[in-house]
């Protein structure tokens, strides 16, 4: 993706917030949760507000589209301009009119935000009814033209699914299409790429840019990730415990950053090169999988149906202490692979040795014995550990089911404590009283306890901004390197893979299209899907650990004052 750069200098400013405060209701001692925010967004500009899970971005947008939480947060000072339009003292029916038709937003999961009993059709023009006057043909015929404006494909069969019924990039894209049909004057888009796969982020920021660019939209988009950032922004502020730390244009950020955060927050950005090779272990291997398939549906009472190949012809093997990757687009079959293995759903055929023992076609009761060998850790901490239980009962389910007395798996669940970096009085303590990071770290913690030989981890880091993202890949090396367990790692993220990844395997429609080590896969793919992966990865022609563009990166210099 190349951008020009842009003159703005006579550009009107849509949005200016200025002292913004928020504080929690109830708590006038308790630290602000925004101090003092300012910000000036133009037409046309993409300002991008950037920093760390907890530093205040998601609120300042909120405090933005007057959604604050009642009860739980306020503002206690400041503005929010909006061409004239004061929103801090804005009435809730005033805010409802401007929704949409002045300011629209683009949330991070289109899956929530979305309502799942509705067609997507009848979502995108129920913004029409409640803002226009358009009779029921013309805001479909308006509906629909939008939906082709986003380039949705089959848009009379989209116009009728339901949200469960399309991929992640095409909910967003409805949520694109729902926040500009109005032609708003801003749009807030809160993390629209974070879950989404290279190529459908780079489609949709694509996109974005497009509608902006044919409407005139001031952008705000809140990110963590600083690959994305260098592909689109025009401006940055990087904010940091409520406050904005720095602000200057995209070009000047990246190669002369002024704070200290912000330079930690670029030398966190993973690149594309890929980590130093290990050796290989002498010990047999871990897994051995051979010609796994895994086929969704097919057949009938009355005739047999062709069914989904989901996976085809997959075979790879792991040593102890070696990380195999597998990477690819959404619906690739990376996930169903890991499924397979760990048997949570069946394979149609195929083997799979895992610690010496053939799982695949064990019945349930033959394969409990085997299942301490391999673990999991999945994307959502949050959703994959029990809200009821504390941090000391999720770490000790697993090993006193296999026999350890409840009182070594206690004193084995502290030493775990002290393994991931948090203290042992965390033990008491409920999944909701973390942070994501945090949470991910019991999440691997509960799956060590068990001492694995094989660790799968199933987009284990995608959903964390890139700090807390590059002390969980430490902390599995650390893992690695102290216990030799072997790592399944999956993930969309090409540069995720190169830091710890030692081999390679690329999947594209079920079928694996390339393998080998990451240093050859990653520096010189050899299949064209490969390439395509590898291309759209964010920030791919910078170097943001040496603050410089690389000899091939466009000379995008931002907004101009």
């Amino acid at each position: 993706m190349e951008f020009t750069s842009k003159d703005l200098g006579n550009a009107r400013t849509v949005l200016k917030i200025r002292g913004l405060k928020v504080g929690l209701v109830g708590r006038p001692g308790a630290a602000p949760v925004l101090d003092g925010i300012d910000l000036d967004i133009r037409a046309g500009e993409t300002h991008c507000l950037v920093g760390e899970s907890g530093s205040g971005k998601s609120v300042t947008s909120l405090c933005a589209m007057g959604l604050l939480p009642r009860g739980a947060l306020e503002t206690t000072g400041g503005s929010i301009d909006l061409e004239g339009i004061e929103i801090t003292t804005a009435r809730p029916a005033r805010m409802r009119e401007l929704r949409a038709r002045r300011i629209a937003m683009i949330f991070q999961e289109p899956m929530t935000a979305l309502n799942p009993v509705l067609r997507v059709g009848e979502q995108i023009e129920e913004v029409l009814n409640m803002h226009t006057d358009l009779s029921q043909s013309e805001a479909r015929s308006r509906t629909i033209d939008m939906m082709e404006q986003v380039h949705l494909p089959d848009v009379q069969r989209i116009y009728s699914a339901f949200p469960h019924q399309l991929s992640g990039g095409q909910r967003q894209r409805i949520m694109i299409a729902m926040a500009l049909i109005l032609d708003p004057d801003l749009l807030i888009a809160d993390e629209p790429t974070t879950a989404l796969d290279v190529t459908t982020q780079l489609q949709i920021l694509k996109l974005i840019a497009e509608m902006q660019h044919r409407h005139g939209t001031a952008v705000l988009f809140i990110t963590h990730d600083m690959g994305v950032v260098a592909e689109i922004a025009d401006t940055v502020s990087v904010m940091q415990s409520g406050r904005i730390v720095e602000r200057a244009p995209i070009r000047d950020l990246l190669t002369n950053p002024q704070e200290t955060y912000t330079r930690k927050l670029l030398q966190a950005v993973p690149n594309l090169a890929p980590r130093a090779a290990r050796g290989a272990a002498a010990a047999p291997d871990v897994i051995t999988v051979k010609a796994l398939d895994m086929t969704y549906g097919g057949g009938g009472f009355f005739r047999k149906a062709a069914g989904v190949k989901a996976a085809q012809d997959v075979s790879f093997a792991i040593a102890p202490g070696r990380t195999l990757g597998i990477v690819g687009e959404s619906g690739s079959g990376k996930s169903t692979v890991a499924r397979c293995i760990l048997r949570l759903i069946d394979p149609t055929a195929g083997q799979v040795t895992v610690a010496g023992t053939e799982i695949a076609h064990l019945s349930r009761r033959q394969l409990q014995p085997h299942r301490k060998h391999f673990q999991i850790v999945f994307q959502d901490p949050y959703r994959s550990l029990n809200p009821r239980w504390t941090v000391a009962r999720s770490l000790c389910e697993g090993p006193v089911n296999f026999g350890t007395p409840r009182e070594a798996a206690m004193s084995h669940a502290a030493e775990l404590m002290a393994l991931v970096d948090l203290p042992r009085d965390a033990l008491d303590r409920y999944p909701h009283q973390f942070s994501g990071g945090q949470r991910q770290r019991i999440a691997i913690a509960r799956a060590v306890a068990m001492k694995p030989d094989l660790l799968v981890a199933d987009e284990a880091v995608s959903a964390l901004d890139v700090s807390v993202q590059a002390q969980v890949l430490d902390l599995l090396d650390d893992i690695q390197e102290k216990f030799g367990v072997a790592m399944l790692f999956i993930t969309h993220d090409l540069r995720v893979a190169a830091q710890i990844c030692d081999e390679v395997l690329v999947m594209q429609k079920g079928r694996v299209v390339e393998q080998g080590p990451a240093a050859a896969v990653l520096s010189d793919p050899a299949h064209t899907y490969t390439r395509t992966l590898i291309e759209a990865a964010p920030g791919r022609l910078w170097d943001f650990a040496n603050f410089r563009a690389l000899d091939h990166a466009p000379a995008r210099q931002g907004a101009t004052a």
